[in-house]
């Protein structure tokens, strides 16, 4: 078993723990380590019911459950299926459908099997988008979504090392046929990563190494730039000066705007980087727009984001706050 991965779960020993397993090389062989580490974990699957073979796997990660004494849950995505960006709905529904399990049941931890071929492909995926220091680190080993702590604790592992283990223990596992469709950019990243090495000596562990470098400089722009949002958060939206976007340089502008947009909107990620750039360049002068599932004003020196849909008047905004501040100073 892999020294980081034991180094990194040892903290989670004591709580229970939700584990995602879909069948693949990667959630089984996370299973079997988690497993026979003793720790108190709840396997959890989706059936998409999207390919022939969903119903068998769902049977086969059940049947695995079973024989190693971890409990089992599956849900079924049966809802109408989108006819565009199947992908990324199915993901939120399977999100959803673990994370909503794990706050009914008090299970603060959910754990996914994200590895670190997953991670240099997600680095590559977003150095093509020309994303800035949040894109380039890449995936968080821990972060939150729905209120739910979301942990990665393979991704120090390669996916050789998972099926090199899978393959050594007689363990069954599933492949997706989508892993080898070439018209996913992920799968063309995958195929052709080689090249990096072979032809420019970049190693796998360098990537992994400018992630991590990355990931670093992030968690500290995010303290300042977290402190700077609390600031600006009143009852459900954000009211501002101008001059926490422009007198300051324009990635923490941009950050900053990203991370009101997604607390605001309720959203799960922050806009892509090419809209939060439109966004802000519209913002030097007087506007209203849409981005996210927030409305954005600008009036004069002042900048307003609420929930789409609400309503925009700066100035009731304004009395509103200054209501708040009285009241607060009376009780001071």
């Amino acid at each position: 078993m892999n020294e980081k991965f034991l180094d990194f779960v040892r903290k989670y020993s004591a709580q229970p723990i939700a584990v995602a397993v879909s069948g693949g090389v990667d959630s089984v062989c996370l299973l079997h380590w988690l497993a026979s580490l003793g720790l108190k974990i709840t396997a959890l699957h989706v059936n998409h019911h999207l390919r022939p073979s969903a119903d068998t796997e769902a049977a086969y990660v059940s049947a695995l459950c079973r024989n190693l004494g971890v409990d089992f849950v599956c849900f079924d995505w049966v809802s109408d299926k989108p006819a565009t960006g199947l992908e990324a709905a199915a993901r939120t529904a399977r999100y959803k459908f673990m994370t909503d399990w794990c706050r009914e049941n008090s299970v603060p931890v959910l754990m996914v099997a994200h590895q670190a071929d997953d991670q240099i492909e997600t680095f590559l995926m977003n150095l093509a988008r020309g994303s800035g220091v949040v894109g380039l680190s890449a995936m968080r080993p821990e972060s939150y979504r729905d209120g739910i702590l979301i942990v990665r604790p393979l991704l120090g592992v390669f996916r050789s090392e998972l099926v090199d283990y899978c393959h050594k223990n007689s363990i069954k596992y599933f492949s997706d046929e989508m892993n080898f469709d070439d018209k996913y950019t992920r799968v063309k990243i995958r195929q052709n990563r080689h090249l990096l090495f072979d032809k420019l000596g970049i190693s796998d562990e360098r990537i992994l190494l400018a992630i991590q470098n990355l990931s670093r400089a992030r968690d500290a722009l995010d303290m300042d730039i977290e402190s700077r949002v609390r600031s600006v958060l009143y009852d459900g939206y954000a009211l501002f000066s101008d001059s926490f976007l422009f007198d300051v340089p324009p990635h923490i502008g941009l950050k900053f705007l990203g991370m009101l947009i997604q607390i605001v909107g309720g959203d799960d990620y922050q806009p892509r980087l090419n809209s939060l750039n439109f966004a802000l360049s519209k913002l030097h002068d007087d506007c209203k727009f849409t981005l996210g599932h927030c409305t954005i004003r600008r009036h004069k020196a002042q900048i307003l984001i609420v929930p789409e849909g609400a309503k925009t008047s700066i100035r009731k905004k304004n009395e509103k706050i200054k209501r708040l501040q009285k009241q607060q100073a009376k009780k001071l």
